[in-house]
């Protein structure tokens, strides 16, 4: 942690990073992406990485591009798969993967072979979740267990959503399939996303959060009783490995151990 971050502890529902606005959000993720990747190849000979979609991985992967942080990445010995998917073709604004590839990943002397987007081209989403679901336990070589990320980065959004799991779904609650396809009713559309197994398997789970918007959510989910189906954020609890929160001072406003973050220094 530098100088210019905030921690708080939370116990269980993990601690929490606070810094200044969403440039230094991004830049905290980037760093956060540089290290967890070298330390993973260091130990095991390969990292897997779970991305997020949203503003924040958008401006990380653009910082991770470019010449300040490209050669500090050990590209050719990772693995890159995504939390969630949207059900549109790769190329469409609104996906995940093709916002990663485009912002990211097209850039950097990653292997082609290595980037394992969610397969939307097929004809239906069930189809593509199983899938998906197969390439992650043929790449990870797990034919049983739960694949194991050593870096999962997720967002919340402002209803306390994660990946692609929402308020009301019963993907929240899933502990045996690997993937879960659904409609989600509130937003009219399908979705595909790893389970809460996958995602609190990871070594190292990483919440980017940022914005005024999302203030009081966070505080729920951090701070008011547990109710997962209503803040599926809380789902979220590693099995074996830190739980981190990168929040801005805006998102942070509103949680009660964070006053005046803007003179508390070094934490």
């Amino acid at each position: 942690m530098n100088a210019t971050q905030t921690e708080l502890d939370f116990g269980t529902r993990g601690v929490v990073r606070v810094v200044p606005d969403g440039e230094a959000l991004a830049r905290a993720a980037a760093e956060t992406f540089v290290r967890a990747t070298a330390a993973a190849v260091a130990d095991r000979g390969m990292a897997f990485v779970a991305l997020s979609g949203g503003s924040t991985p958008k401006r990380m992967g653009e910082l991770l591009a470019s010449d300040e942080f490209r050669d500090r990445v050990p590209w050719e010995q990772i693995e890159v798969f995504w939390g969630d998917e949207r059900w549109v073709a790769l190329d469409d604004p609104q996906s995940n993967a093709g916002e990663a590839m485009r912002a990211l990943l097209d850039k950097v002397p990653i292997p082609p072979s290595r980037v394992n987007p969610i397969p939307t081209e097929v004809s239906e989403p069930e189809v593509a979740g199983f899938m998906y679901a197969t390439q992650l336990r043929t790449v990870f070589g797990e034919t049983d267990g739960v694949p194991r990320f050593d870096l999962v980065l997720l967002g919340m959004g402002d209803d306390g959503h994660t990946a692609s799991l929402f308020p009301g779904t019963a993907a929240i609650r899933e502990q045996e399939a690997l993937v879960v396809a659904h409609r989600v009713e509130k937003l009219e559309a399908v979705r595909l996303t790893l389970t809460p197994p996958v995602l609190n398997a990871g070594r190292e789970v990483v919440f980017l959060v940022g914005g005024a918007a999302k203030a009081a959510t966070l505080k729920a989910v951090l701070e008011g009783p547990e109710k997962v189906d209503e803040l599926p954020s809380q789902a979220i609890r590693p099995t074996d490995g830190p739980l981190v929160w990168l929040v801005d001072e805006a998102a942070a406003a509103a949680l009660s151990r964070a006053t005046d973050l803007s003179h508390a220094g070094g934490g």
